[in-house]
Order: structure tokens, then sequence, then C-alpha cells
């Protein structure tokens, strides 16, 4: 089995051909993306890149840009009558992975 370990937007994704996931939002570029990749799994071996692997890169299609769940920040001290709520809708993106290019 093939993956990659990509850095999308801070946080870090192990991907594989095929498939779908949400990730912060990307600038839509023709609805492709392009990521470096960190760590390479292929059958014939790993992969550590210093700090990437060189050559190798990771190709995705950006199907949407949507909003995520609310999240709720809430503020509160007892006794002095202080409450305070805040709501956040993060942007994403969903992407699939289409191929994953090894030199």
């Amino acid at each position: 089995m093939n993956y990659a370990v990509v850095k999308i937007g801070g946080k870090q994704y192990r991907v594989s051909e095929g498939q779908t996931l949400e990730v912060e939002n990307l600038e839509d570029t023709n609805g492709k993306a392009e990521f470096e990749v960190l760590l390479l799994v292929t059958d014939k071996g790993v992969k550590v890149g210093k700090p990437k692997v060189q050559g190798s890169k990771v190709k995705a299609k950006i199907l949407k840009n949507l909003k995520g769940e609310k999240i709720r920040v809430a503020k509160f001290k007892s006794k002095i009558r202080y409450r305070r709520v805040k709501g956040f809708r993060p942007s994403l993106s969903q992407i699939k992975i289409e191929k994953i290019d090894i030199l």
C-alpha cells in the first residue's frame, strides 16, 4: 500500500490515492493543487524527507469550498454575571487525492 504524509495548511495528513478529505481553505487554482511530500511509503520501502522527499509530489483536485461545523467559544465568570459566547465557522476545502508522484 502506497501512502504519503503531506503538510497542508499547517497540519500533516496521511494520504493515499483516491482518498477524499477536508482541509483548511485552499486558493482555487483551476481546481488543482500540489503538495510536497514529507514521508513516502511504497512497496520498495520508506523514504523520509529532510524536510521534504526530493522529486515527489502529491497531486489533488479541489472538489468544493465549504464552511465547517460551528465552533462555540464561551467565557464565564461566576458570581459577577459575566457571560460571552462567540461562534466561528472555519472555511474548508474538500479535496480528492489523484496521484502520488514517485521519483
